[in-house]
């Protein structure tokens, strides 16, 4: 099979803060906001997800120090639904694999499962994590950005954290069971009982560009929360990573994870969500390969039925356990189906490529190889896509024909 690819590169360099600039507006905001409040002796929650969000530990180290200094008893809570296989013990593990631990925050963890319904509205109960019900002030810290099931007036932010991530398993799996309605509208309606009964101090809204960098960090008040969740859900939709190239016969996605994106390989890059309610759209590419799964995914595979093709290597790190509960809880069955299974990296892309629809010569297949859906600074073009390449993108290698070593493993490499 003689392949020839280019490595590619976007020549955009995207604004994003420094630490330094992220400190300031912590501690700006916090004091714009809160400066004038006595904390002294409360207990305040300060709620964590369950995403690789860059500079994460930094924002929420800052944001406790804040209060604590503040006289105030200051406490990690997880929000983020049923994942960490639905245990406190995963939960904490997983937020401390970002850095936020009780000894860099010298803040103590409250990772329970259990939870208490706060309302029923029409037969659809609201739950709320019970260490949540024991705090005086909750502040939730989230990336804003398109979520990869659904497009909606709030998709992942903070918005969400209080209604899925917040609710623990029991009150993800709930809003889950409604399908799309569920996500569309049942969200901000869990979200606005919390927020009603709850006291949800604000947020510290996270929005990345596309090169995965810190962008934006704000500071959002209790009184704008769900109309600045909005708006900047819409800044972060103008700063998504894309590919830009389209029409492919094979998308080859050398890795997928947790850590990369909700459902491993982000539906708002590829175009393929694999979700019945949908209908089955091919999006960006004819057929997906993915190659191996990242060992921050703890063996979570929930999106791999997105993926067309994988390799033996991807399949051996499957935790069916964690996979089907993150799976079963969010109701689209179809993401954990387990694709084509092929020996090696070449095996997998030849099986793509023979199966993509079409008949093509492998010389002039329209292909793609990119490390990860949210990592697209540099990819690799085939020999047929060179003249498609806009303006803004440079080729900065190639062409490559050499392209997998006596095993079947791709060479080429990020």
């Amino acid at each position: 099979m003689k392949l020839i690819f280019y490595r590619v590169q976007d020549l955009e360099v995207p604004s994003s803060l420094s630490p330094e600039e992220i400190r300031t507006k912590i501690s700006q905001g916090l004091k714009q906001y809160f400066g004038q409040q006595n904390f002294a002796g409360k207990k305040i929650g300060i709620l964590v997800g369950s995403r690789g969000i860059r500079n994460l530990a930094l924002i929420v180290t800052e944001t406790v120090k804040y209060f604590q200094n503040k006289g105030a008893r200051v406490y990690l809570i997880p929000a983020m639904g049923s994942h960490g296989g639905a245990t406190s013990q995963g939960q904490r593990q997983l937020v401390e694999q970002y850095g936020v631990t009780e000894a860099t925050t010298e803040a103590q963890f409250l990772s329970s499962m259990e939870v208490e319904c706060l309302e029923e509205i029409d037969g659809f109960p609201v739950y709320a994590a019970r260490d949540a019900l024991a705090m005086d002030g909750l502040v939730a810290i989230n990336r804003i950005k398109p979520h990869t099931d659904y497009h909606a007036r709030h998709e992942s932010g903070l918005v969400k954290m209080l209604a899925i991530g917040l609710g623990k398993q029991k009150g993800a799996e709930t809003i889950h069971q409604y399908g799309l309605h569920g996500l569309t509208e049942l969200i901000p309606l869990a979200a606005k009982v919390i927020w009603e009964k709850l006291p949800v101090l604000g947020g510290i809204a996270i929005v990345e560009n596309k090169l995965d960098q810190t962008a934006l960090v704000e500071v959002v008040p209790r009184e704008t929360f769900f109309d600045r969740d909005a708006e900047l859900l819409s800044c972060a939709r103008q700063m998504m990573p894309r590919l830009p190239v389209a029409d492919l016969d094979v998308l080859v996605v050398r890795e997928m994870g947790k850590n990369i994106s909700g459902v491993g390989i982000d539906p708002n890059v590829t175009g393929r969500f694999r979700i019945a309610e949908y209908g089955e759209k091919t999006g960006l590419a004819r057929r997906i390969v993915v190659l191996d799964l990242t060992d921050a995914s703890g063996g979570n595979a929930l999106g791999m039925g997105i993926a067309d093709v994988v390799t033996e290597r991807f399949y051996q790190k499957i935790d069916l356990k964690k996979t089907y509960i993150n799976t079963i809880t969010s109701t689209f069955l179809e993401r954990a189906f387990i694709p084509i299974v092929a020996p090696d990296d070449q095996e997998a892309i030849k099986i793509a490529i023979e199966t993509c629809g079409r008949y093509v010569d492998p010389g002039q297949v329209r292909m793609v190889v990119i490390k990860n859906t949210l990592e697209l600074k540099e990819f690799y073009i085939s020999e047929a896509l060179r003249p498609e390449l806009p303006e803004g993108y440079n080729i900065v290698e190639g062409p490559l024909a050499h392209v997998f070593d006596a095993d079947g493993n791709l060479l080429l490499a990020f």
